[in-house]
């Protein structure tokens, strides 16, 4: 018995998965609160003044270990939560009840009255409804909440799940026309109301008073509290007043700024959260609710006007203009169709995703309606659980950065806490020589720690971020997420799209190329001419487009928008008497110059990324026939035509087109059965439209490369930042761009990778292929050139891999020993989906690159997100694409990002050292003067805080970023040789003068440790000397108190100016005005105050009236001190150690490494120990490769050699 009860106990303890393999996974754990438990803690409360309750605060999981036990998670009443990445974080839930008549949304509950929710204390109930229903029949439902997301228990699988919407039933395209067209019932509606609760994105702001409680709790205003406390104890009532007023500005400023942002983010929401909606009641007609009402299943009208869609909706009926820039940061308006209700994409499961040409997102604008076409649309999802709530979501609970200098920053403030210790060991012992008191001891003992922990310290590393997310909002580039500038600065590879990115997003139209029987004709300029006009090929430049007009103004993508117009056809909005005149509903007429002809555009499929191609279905007037026109990539339309009709010269073709870096697109028709009615046409599915097409021809249209394209890249080069392609468009296309704006040199190979999948006899096998050398053309270049010397590195070899979408797909999924080795070299990658592309973003940093995305925002929003550092080329201000947006249309903004990362970066390095260097110069005073029995007075705290520790870290993050970007890193942790070298030193040095200051005043003539005589202008030597101790005083006005104030308070300023680096991150901080005046105004009043003593400021002090020899031997001491200093930063730090390390481990990526160590190991074993440590391998996995790739003969792989992968 007692064996299966120890099991039942081990299988209650044992963690459950939520969100399995999904963004958000998290372990969880059922407990059930304990009566007994919650008393003890509550006594513990009590006797520890409520330290316990504040540490349980702190904790979460403490509290709930502390207060329940383990149970299971179906009778938990409380739940820990633990994210299973790298950070561990915890959480804890609640769990509720509610009564409903089914498990799930969707289950079938009949014609039973669904009822309205009652609170109640941790659990929620049903009220009965019209009689209908009764509490008997209903079920309970466990759930909890956590980040805006509810958990629903489920009893098949023994956990936790999320209902996101009409997604979770798996339904059909098709389906959804069947079953989902009508609408709900009220009885419906209501009963899934209990599960998705309101449609709406609440953004909750917080209270004023909650926000400062919980600003206040953080553990360093809970400690600035106790050494304020301490301070008013010790009489220290200036600087515990001025400790006070400045936490309370810095708690408000955080309380200001964090509301702010809620209400910002609020009102990016508020505009769609409630607006009037048009209901579609089955058969009960349309009824006008509010959007608030809407779950996942009812059916809604978009007006012609348009709106703002308050959820996500699938279109089943008509079609729309939508403007998703609030989402994409694309400002090119966008069609959505019907999804489709017959074929074989009706059969598959709908996908948000994969079909978003047919939905509608939460938060897109719509722009207008066909006016002669109802517009309805199912919801899909509602609230938290779109696309818009999700993205809020995100900003809300913003995933936790591992940035390696926080971390590095906790290490150092636990080192100052054990310093703090060993302080407090030290207070006692001498306290205990001295027969001090038991009370004098804790004091000075609460002292130490108190200054061992800056607790600024954490508001000043945010000066960097602060003033560089300023200095970029100047230059057009916005930042949602502040935390990602440092880590900007770090990035090693920056991913391009080239469309709109590294190219113009204008197109010229160079010519076109008809195939008439099979066979090019020559290329022509003009097509507007009545001769050209009557031909299926501009018929198909006319018409297969997703162009709309708003406001009498031609709207749509640039490059439809260019084809459009070279034919010189007018588009105009359908009227009733259209449809009589087509036989048929149009969406759009298309009229030719000079009444040449006319078409109405019957059906449209948009462009799919995946597909690479769009169609349309037209009938021109007064045809009986309908016709198919289609555009698209070269490649795919050629594989959708007959064959027959394709050109044999197809491929050489297109090759000598897309050398010279052309875009190329190619045109196909297909004329419909006469017999096809327009309801017969509507069932057709896209592939069935799709097939069977008439080769028609080639557009050649010239995508030039961007004014700042090619210096942006030099820079970056130089910079020894990667930098590669993702591109939709064609493969050469996307290699001769990559020439063309010198990201692929003249010189270097481009080796195409043509990856097959497996099939029946062969398995999957990659051929490599070298690219041809570039065809020049008069509007582009093929080599780069360098100003000033070219960049050359010994490691890397002068070849890049280029590969397509689906090549790529084969490799990842048939090849994984070889994606590593190939990512390390690959630079384009051609014809990639959007998916694609977020995928290369997440393979690229799982071999350590810090990965920069760029791109426009509109099939790149994955990539952007999932990168470090993503930034999208929009006008919006602030589109929540990407963490950063510029307003400025070019890739200069990646530049300007970097440097402002780095200057942010190396500012969050200075200030923190001098941090460090301020609590271990104070530390080491304090230490000095207790063991004398003195210490610094009130005014003296007050003068070093306010004007050294508060002004000094402020003005020195001032100094702008250097203005080009250099092939040197900054550094990106604390706890590396150089650094750790630099703060340490700094330490010995500061020590040591400071104990030379000290014993050296103890030696004077005139020093005695008995209360001295005023200054008056007597001799102090003709005071006798004395050296009786003193007993339980602590004296302020000492000679040592005296002599330490001076040293120290030049020693802060000294250090400030030594760890104020400015080039070749920052501007120098003679250019930093507010620093260099803030350093020269406290040097001057240092100087004056000890040169020229004036009694009230001596007074005030509480300083010493000391001879004038020693405060002549006090500046020596200084001015020795400062040269020092200098010393070993400059020389020693910026010099030598570059130096060593450069010779001794600037030989690593030669090409045999291991004898070069060995070499070097032979000269030098021991610096080579302590700077290269030899036998540790690259800590960056891409560096390692990069090593092991120069061993390997064999690679790259030759030419037409084919690698086969390995069979299973």
């Amino acid at each position: 018995m007692s064996r299966k009860r120890a099991g039942q106990s081990m299988k209650t303890r044992e963690a459950k998965i939520i969100n399995q393999g999904q963004d958000g996974e998290m372990e969880v754990w059922g407990y059930r609160p304990c009566p007994w438990r919650i008393v003890l803690v509550g006594l513990g409360a009590i006797c520890s003044g409520g330290l316990l309750l504040l540490l349980l605060y702190w904790l979460p999981e403490w509290g709930v270990k502390a207060t329940c036990t383990h149970t299971s998670l179906k009778e938990a009443r409380r739940l820990l939560l633990r994210t299973t990445d790298d950070f561990r974080q915890w959480f804890c839930a609640k769990v509720h009840v509610i009564w409903a008549p089914g498990h799930t949304p969707f289950d079938n509950v009949g014609q039973q009255s669904t009822t309205q929710l009652q609170g109640g204390e941790g659990h929620q109930s049903l009220k009965e409804h019209d009689g209908k229903f009764t509490p008997r029949e209903s079920v309970q439902v466990h759930f909890f909440t956590h980040h805006s997301v509810k958990y629903y228990w489920n009893e098949g699988t023994q956990n936790f799940e999320t209902f996101t919407g009409l997604e979770d039933t798996n339904v059909s395209c098709a389906h959804i026309h069947t079953d989902h067209s009508s609408g709900l019932t009220k009885t419906l509606q209501d009963y899934r109301a209990l599960f998705f609760g309101k449609n709406e994105i609440d953004v909750k702001v917080p209270p004023l008073f909650k926000l400062f409680v919980k600003e206040v709790l953080n553990p360093f205003y809970v400690f600035q509290i106790a050494a304020v406390i301490l301070w008013s104890y010790e009489n220290y009532y200036h600087f515990a007043t001025f400790m006070i007023v400045l936490s309370v500005v810095l708690v408000v400023t955080s309380v200001y700024t964090i509301r702010k942002n809620y209400k910002r983010l609020r009102d990016m929401v508020v505009s769609h959260s409630m607006v009037q909606v048009s209901l579609w009641r089955g058969n009960k007609g349309i009824e006008q609710v509010m959007s608030t009402e809407l779950v996942p299943g009812d059916v809604i009208t978009i007006p012609a006007n348009g709106m703002i869609m308050p959820c996500d909706a699938v279109l089943i009926c008509g079609m729309c203009t939508v403007d998703e820039s609030m989402l994409t940061g694309e400002g090119v308006p966008v069609t959505k169709t019907s999804v489709p209700s017959s074929g074989e994409v009706a059969d598959r499961i709908y996908n948000a995703e994969e079909h978003k040409l047919h939905t509608l997102f939460c938060g897109s604008h719509v722009i207008q309606c066909p006016a002669a076409k109802q517009v309805k649309v199912v919801v899909v999802r509602t609230g938290f659980s779109t696309v818009k709530g999700q993205l809020v979501r995100s900003i809300l609970y913003p995933e936790p950065i591992d940035f390696k200098l926080h971390r590095d920053a906790m290490h150092y403030m636990m080192c100052m806490v054990a310093f703090g210790v060993i302080g407090v060991i030290y207070v006692i012992v001498v306290g205990v020589m001295y027969q001090s008191s038991a009370h004098r001891i804790i004091i000075d003992s609460l002292n130490i720690i108190s200054v061992s922990v800056p607790p600024i310290l954490p508001v000043t590393l945010t000066v960097g971020l602060v003033n560089a997310q300023r200095r970029m909002k100047k230059i057009g580039i916005f930042c949602i997420s502040p935390q990602r500038i440092n880590i900007s600065g770090q990035l090693n590879l920056v991913c391009f799209d080239k469309t709109g990115t590294l190219t113009e997003d204008s197109l010229n139209l160079c010519c076109v190329q008809r195939a008439e029987v099979g066979i090019f004709s020559p290329p022509e300029t003009e097509v507007a001419t009545e001769s050209l006009v009557k031909t299926s090929f501009v018929a198909c430049m006319a018409t297969c487009h997703s162009l709309t007009t708003i406001e009498d103004k031609l709207c749509g993508d640039p490059l439809d928008l260019r084809v459009f117009s070279a034919t010189g056809s007018v588009l105009e909005e359908p009227k009733e008497e259209h449809a009589a005149l087509y036989n048929a509903k149009i969406s759009a007429i298309v009229r030719y110059p000079q009444q040449w002809g006319e078409f109405g555009i019957v059906h449209q499929f948009p462009f799919s990324s995946m597909l690479q191609r769009m169609s349309v279905v037209v009938r021109q007037l007064g045809q009986k026939h309908f016709d198919v026109y289609l555009k698209g990539a070269p490649e795919t339309v050629a594989n959708l035509c007959k064959p027959h009709t394709v050109p044999q010269s197809f491929t050489v073709t297109l090759k000598g087109y897309t050398q010279q870096g052309f875009r190329v697109l190619a045109l196909a028709h297909h004329q419909l059965e006469s017999k096809l009615s327009w309801r017969q046409v509507q069932s057709l599915s896209r592939e069935q439209i799709e097939s069977n097409m008439n080769f028609l021809g080639l557009i050649i249209m010239q995508n030039k490369i961007k004014e700042h394209t090619e210096s942006t890249l030099l820079d970056l080069r130089q910079a020894n930042i990667r930098t590669l392609m993702a591109t939709g468009d064609n493969m050469l296309t996307a290699i001769s761009v990559a020439r063309g704006c010198g990201m692929v040199q003249a010189h270097e190979e481009v080796i195409i990778a043509d990856a097959v999948p497996p099939n029946d006899r062969n398995a999957a096998s990659i051929t490599w292929r070298y690219s041809d050398k570039p065809v020049l053309n008069n509007n582009q270049t093929a080599e780069v050139s360098f100003s000033g010397e070219e960049v050359k590195d010994e490691a890397e070899s002068r070849y890049h891999f280029a590969v397509s979408g689906q090549a790529f797909a084969v490799i990842t999924e048939h090849f994984p020993d070889l994606v590593q080795k190939f990512l390390m070299r690959a630079t384009v990658f051609a014809r990639m989906t959007p998916d694609q592309k977020t995928q290369l973003v997440q393979a690229l940093q799982n071999i350590d690159y810090i990965v920069g995305m760029c791109g426009d925002g509109a099939n790149d929003c994955g990539a952007l997100k999932k990168a470090h550092s993503g930034i999208s080329l929009s006008e919006l201000e602030a589109s929540v694409a990407s963490p950063f947006t510029s307003s400025i249309p070019n890739i200069s903004c990646v530049t300007n990002l970097i440097r402002e990362g780095r200057a942010a970066l190396v500012t969050t390095f200075c200030v923190f050292k001098f941090m460090a260097l301020f609590s271990v110069i104070l530390y080491c005073s304090v230490n000095l003067l207790v063991s004398v029995s003195s210490l610094f007075g009130s005014i003296q705290f007050l003068f070093i805080d306010v004007g050294i520790s508060v002004m000094i870290p402020f003005t020195m993050g001032l100094n702008p970023a250097w203005k080009k970007l250099v092939r040197q890193t900054p550094p990106t942790r604390l706890i590396t040789g150089p650094v750790l070298f630099s703060v340490i030193s700094q330490i010995v040095n500061c020590l040591l003068f400071q104990l030379l200051a000290f014993f050296l005043v103890q030696q004077q003539s005139w020093y005695q440790t008995l209360e001295p005589a005023p200054c008056d202008g007597s001799n102090l030597s003709e005071h006798n000397h004395t050296t009786v101790g003193i007993e339980g005083e602590n004296y302020i006005r000492t000679f040592e108190n005296t002599t330490i104030f001076y040293v120290a308070s030049f020693q802060y300023l000294i250090v400030a100016i030594v760890f104020s680096k400015g080039k070749p991150f920052r501007q120098p901080s003679y250019k930093n005005w507010p620093f260099m005046l803030s350093c020269s105004i406290l040097y001057s009043f240092f100087l004056f105050i000890m040169l020229h003593p004036i009694p009230a400021i001596d007074n005030t002090l509480m300083i010493m009236c000391i001879p004038y020899d020693w405060r002549i031997a006090l500046v020596i001491i200084v001015v020795g001190h400062a040269v020092v200093s200098f010393t070993l930063e400059i020389l020693i730090h910026d010099i030598l150690w570059m130096t060593v390390k450069a010779k001794l481990c600037g030989k690593r990526t030669t090409k045999s490494p291991a004898a070069n160590t060995a070499q070097v190991v032979n000269d030098c074993a021991f610096l080579s120990w302590i700077f290269c440590q030899k036998k540790r391998p690259p800590k960056s996995q891409y560096k390692h490769l990069a090593l092991s790739l120069q061993e390997q003969a064999d690679w790259p792989p030759a030419p037409s050699t084919i690698t086969y992968a390995s069979m299973p």
